[in-house]
């Protein structure tokens, strides 16, 4: 069995364990804790959460790939740093209560963020990590990628990861994941719905990549305006969803750049774009 390293572990390394590489408009964030497969310690959690805020309010940023070093993606909480924890005097309610409560809101910012989050899957993508890759708006996996939400083989049931999983997945594909903690392979995430495509092994950052570059050359302003549009009719009902997107596409077109789109399409020329 590996041994998954805590924050003291990290330091002794001198690895960050989050980097960020800035590829023109694209930013590319690589979970960096392969020796514990990139889970989701307290550190990992509290660099991706600047990270994310940061690649939000930069408005040089037009879309984020969430890659990762070593044979994992990321293989869920840090289950060695949680146990830690169950010495403290309440048996580490407290700091699950908050550990939970930073993860749910590292996954909320992806979704809440104006730009386009794509996860590029190499290796196993497991609990929280699985979650991570539900969050993102889109996925990428190499052929041999694999994907589970395992917790209930350990009695721990992957509740948070479900919220991400059952919005992604068909309720049917979701229970399975859940309530059997098996392995699906890239080919059956994808027609489950997680992941968008499938790519050779080794090359799902550059396909997230060329996906982020497809979308940078567009109206950050309709992207963003798309994007937050689309997970709040989500959760509405029918009635009230299309009420609020017919107003989102007024206030749409009143853009200068549903403008100069407009005009290019008409004129057949290149829109030049203002993002406002």
């Amino acid at each position: 069995m590996q041994e998954r390293l805590g924050p003291a572990d990290d330091a002794a390394t001198s690895w960050p364990p989050l980097t960020e590489e800035q590829r023109g408009s694209i930013t590319v964030l690589t979970l960096n804790r392969p020796q514990s497969r990139n889970t989701l310690s307290e550190a990992m959690l509290s660099a991706l959460q600047t990270a994310i805020d940061g690649a939000s309010a930069d408005r040089g940023v037009r879309a984020v790939v969430i890659a990762a070093n070593g044979p994992a993606f990321c293989a869920g909480h840090d289950m060695k740093e949680m146990t830690g924890r169950r010495a403290d005097a309440d048996g580490g309610e407290a700091y699950f209560a908050d550990l939970m409560d930073r993860c749910t809101t590292m996954m909320q910012s992806i979704v809440r963020s104006p730009k386009p989050f794509i996860a590029a899957v190499e290796g196993v993508a497991t609990a929280a990590g699985c979650q991570l890759v539900a969050t993102c708006d889109l996925a990428v996996a190499g052929a041999e990628a694999r994907f589970a939400t395992p917790g209930v083989n350990i009695g721990l049931f992957c509740s948070t990861p479900m919220v991400a999983l059952s919005r992604n997945v068909p309720r049917k594909q979701a229970m399975e994941m859940l309530l059997l903690g098996e392995m699906a392979g890239a080919h059956q995430a994808v027609q489950y719905g997680l992941v968008n495509r499938v790519v050779p092994c080794g090359a799902a950052v550059a396909e997230a990549m060329s996906m982020a570059q497809a979308i940078a050359a567009k109206s950050s302003a309709t992207i963003a305006i798309g994007k937050q549009t689309f997970y709040r009719q989500l959760e509405a009902p029918l009635a009230a969803a299309y009420r609020d997107a017919a107003g989102v596409m007024v206030r749409n077109m009143m853009l200068h750049d549903a403008a100069e789109g407009v005009g290019a399409f008409i004129d057949k020329r290149r829109p030049e774009w203002k993002d406002r």
